[in-house]
């Protein structure tokens, strides 16, 4: 399957063959089982499955533009490629009813609680026990770990181009606040916390007040947020003028008994609600 979509997006042609579509609904299968991932972890850290990236790409350009009726008196228009994902009891992902929606090529692991309304991506991964909550995104290609805490409006970037780019990453047990954004390839690692209204991108520094130093940029020429630490909104003096001020996300502190506490009574009250 790899080499035939990586020859096929190579071509180039706007003009496909029943074959070609074929090909393409079985990555689309794959990408819904999980079998394929557009990125994932190995011993050597996070790689980036461009090949994945390049199917995806290749089912905008070989759709057809269709009505998708929801109801008699509403219709969605989008490419025949590209339809909502379907469900069924056996997968044992929880969709609260009003207005949730994920694209078909997204992975959503069984145990996973969906709150209305939130959207899913294709190309997304999202690991059993993670709760993705009210008006909360989850970007294309995006990935995201096992019990994961994603609040209410979370904006979880996608990246699909350039092609060898790495989307945001969430590892396993991280909690990211309120009305936060996570954009540009920026990897939050496994445990950290992120606070309400933090934004993170690839072009604006962390510091890290624990170490007195900002965050270096990792390999992907993003920033890795590290294992454990606490993020709040922030600002520094501006170079050209120091009566502004720059946003700055700040590293406060690492994880501790208190702060695994706060979480901890998060985690109950959801379960309250399950």
């Amino acid at each position: 399957m790899k080499d035939k979509i990586i020859s096929l997006y190579q071509q180039g042609s706007n003009e496909f063959t029943s074959e070609d579509r074929a090909l393409f609904d079985s990555f689309v299968d794959a990408l819904n089982q999980g079998s394929i991932r557009a990125c994932e972890p190995t011993e050597a850290g996070w790689i980036t499955n461009g090949w994945v990236k390049q199917g995806i790409l290749l089912g905008f350009r070989m759709g057809k533009l269709a009505a998708m009726p929801l109801s008699s008196n509403k219709e969605f228009y989008e490419k025949d490629t590209m339809p909502e994902k379907r469900f069924t009891l056996q997968d044992q992902v929880r969709i609260v009813p009003g207005g949730t929606s994920a694209r078909t090529g997204c992975y959503i692991a069984a145990g996973v609680t969906i709150m209305p309304p939130a959207y899913i991506n294709i190309g997304a991964w999202i690991g059993s026990g993670s709760l993705i909550d009210s008006h909360a995104l989850v970007g294309s290609c995006a990935q995201i770990g096992s019990n994961v805490h994603l609040s209410a409006g979370a904006m979880i970037g996608g990246v699909l181009e350039p092609i060898g780019s790495r989307p945001v990453v969430i590892e396993d047990n991280a909690f990211v606040g309120g009305n936060t954004g996570i954009y540009e390839g920026v990897m939050v690692s496994k445990a950290a916390v992120i606070a309400s209204g933090t934004i993170l991108t690839a072009s604006t520094p962390v510091f890290d007040l624990t170490q007195n130093r900002f965050l270096p940029s990792d390999p992907h020429g993003s920033y890795t947020i590290p294992e454990g630490a606490v993020v709040v909104p922030g600002s520094r003096k501006s170079k050209l003028n120091p009566d502004f001020h720059i946003y700055c996300p700040i590293i406060v502190k690492y994880r501790d008994a208190k702060t695994d506490q706060g979480l901890r009574l998060e985690d109950e009250l959801r379960h309250i609600f399950e």
